[in-house]
C-alpha cells in the first residue's frame, strides 16, 4: 500500500512528535507500506522555514533528501499529471500544498497520513 505523508505528519515523524498517533506510527513503520513524500512538502517546508514559521526544524529545510533516505521514504516528484489534477480539483480550498498532495494521492492510489479534515472533504482516503 502507498502512504503519502502530509507535511505535518512528515515533520512529526522526523522529530518523534507525540502529536503523531500510535496508529499513524504503526502504518508508517509497516515494511509492507511504501511511504511517499511529495515534492510539495519539500516546497512547503522550505517556504515556511524561510518565512520563520518553522524556526525549530534545524537542517531539515536544507537536508530533507538525506532525512528521507535515512527513513527509507520515497520522494514523489510533481508530474504533469499531478499538476493538472491539482489544478482541476473542485472546491474553494486554496492551499496549493494540500491541493498537490490530494492530487498526488489520487494519481498514485495512496492514502494520506494527515489530521487535516479537508482531505476527507475531497474524498481522499486518510490514515489518522
Amino acid at each position: 500500500m502507498n502512504l503519502l505523508l502530509d507535511t505535518h505528519a512528515l515533520l512529526w515523524w522526523l522529530f518523534d512528535d507525540a502529536r503523531l498517533t500510535e496508529s499513524c506510527r504503526a502504518w508508517i513503520a509497516n515494511p509492507e507500506h511504501r511511504i511517499l513524500v511529495s515534492a510539495a512538502s519539500a516546497w512547503e517546508i522550505s517556504t515556511k522555514h524561510r518565512l520563520g514559521k518553522l524556526p525549530d526544524i534545524g537542517d531539515v529545510a536544507t537536508q530533507l533528501p538525506r532525512y528521507l533516505r535515512a527513513a527509507r521514504f520515497t520522494p514523489l516528484p510533481i508530474s504533469l499529471e499531478h499538476a493538472l489534477r491539482a489544478g482541476a480539483l473542485p472546491g474553494p480550498h486554496r492551499d496549493p500544498f494540500d491541493r498537490m498532495i490530494m492530487a498526488q494521492a489520487l494519481c498514485e492510489d495512496a492514502r494520506v497520513v494527515t489530521i487535516d479534515p479537508v482531505f476527507r472533504d475531497y474524498g481522499i482516503p486518510v490514515v489518522e
